[in-house]
């Protein structure tokens, strides 16, 4: 009984321990609240010692609340640097020096051997004897197959509708259970120069297959954050059938180029300008946005843009030689997460 009546009184001082240091929170953040609203600056907190840590702090609200001041304290720092900063600019007038450029993902990239420079008589070779050299050549026009997996959802069939809109030439056909390798010979017959094939899972796009015909290669995409066009925000007016125009940015490497010569010839060579329409391709990390868009010149200076839709983001997994072939299929390149994602700042694209 005796041991059990300490228990009790250790918890009871603990307990009234921890009254005493949050009633003194209470009063001090009470004093401080009432001494700012009089104009009177409170006194300020001795600083911590060196080699001192908050984590030390065993009391959980002072330790909160020591934390909150020291996050002020650094955001008030800053922005007094970045104030002086301005002001010795401004008095150095031209002579300042240029601003430091911050370091990002993008800009600090691990160098990569395949980078592809213009002016190689190895890449201009190999850009005359692959398989887009006759669309480059412009001996084809292109006329795209645009179908699905076998019993697609509305949200899946839409797209494809959508993108048909986007891309001149092209035409959708539901699969009704044929296999790609049956489909494919009756695409080179009718003279289609590259299939498109959209994937779901769980009633959503999840996955794009782009073959081209009649000699390939073959990529596939993992796709995700689609948006169709009611689901954009202020979108502008349904695409008009004028042929738009084409961006592909930010396809360096080797393997960038191949995928960027084959988004390429899904256009046509001709953009009508007077649309104002353009399809852009954007690479970022090894990430392709795809956007559609329809621009007006404001002034001079200014531009003002309307996004119209679909919207969606790729992710390549595989190039493979040829049309599509998953059993015998030789893969030029295939992502490999284990080997190939072990730094940030590695790209493929």
């Amino acid at each position: 009984m005796a041991k059990s009546g300490n228990k009790s009184g250790g918890s009871g001082k603990k307990s009234l321990k921890r009254k005493a240091a949050t009633e003194e929170l209470q009063e001090s953040a009470v004093a401080e609240h009432e001494a700012t609203e009089s104009g009177v600056q409170p006194p300020k907190t001795a600083a911590f010692p060196p080699g001192f840590s908050i984590s030390e702090i065993k009391n959980k609200q002072r330790r909160h609340l020591m934390f909150t001041r020291w996050k002020q304290q650094q955001r008030k720092e800053k922005l007094a640097a970045k104030k002086r900063l301005k002001k010795e600019r401004e008095a150095l007038g031209d002579k300042a020096p240029p601003k430091p450029i911050p370091k990002t993902i993008d800009n600090q990239r691990v160098y990569d051997e395949t980078i592809v420079d213009p002016n190689d008589e190895e890449v201009a070779y190999d850009e005359a004897t692959d398989e887009f050299a006759s669309y480059f050549n412009r001996q084809t026009s292109p006329k795209i197959l645009i179908t699905t997996s076998d019993r697609p959802h509305g949200r899946t069939v839409r797209l494809c509708e959508q993108l048909s809109t986007v891309i001149p030439n092209s035409h959708v056909y539901y699969r009704r259970g044929l296999a790609l390798k049956k489909i494919i010979p009756q695409c080179i017959s009718r003279d289609f120069t590259d299939l498109i094939v959209v994937n779901e899972d769980r009633k959503t796009p999840n996955g794009l297959i782009l073959s081209h015909l009649p000699n390939g290669p073959t990529a596939h995409f993992k796709m995700s954050s689609v948006r169709l066009r009611k689901e954009i925000k202020r979108r502008g007016k349904d695409p008009t059938e004028h042929i738009p125009e084409i961006i592909l940015n930010n396809f360096t490497t080797r393997l960038g180029h191949s995928v960027g010569r084959m988004f390429a010839s899904l256009f046509p060579h001709n953009p009508q300008f007077i649309g104002r329409q353009v399809a852009t391709f954007h690479n970022q990390r090894d990430y392709i946005f795809f956007r559609f868009h329809r621009y007006i010149f404001k002034s001079e200076k200014k531009v003002g843009i309307q996004e119209l839709g679909p919207c969606f983001t790729l992710k390549l997994r595989s190039l493979q030689k040829g049309t599509f072939d998953s059993k015998y299929g030789e893969y030029e390149w295939i992502h490999k997460p284990r080997e190939m994602d072990t730094s940030r700042r590695k790209f493929h694209l």
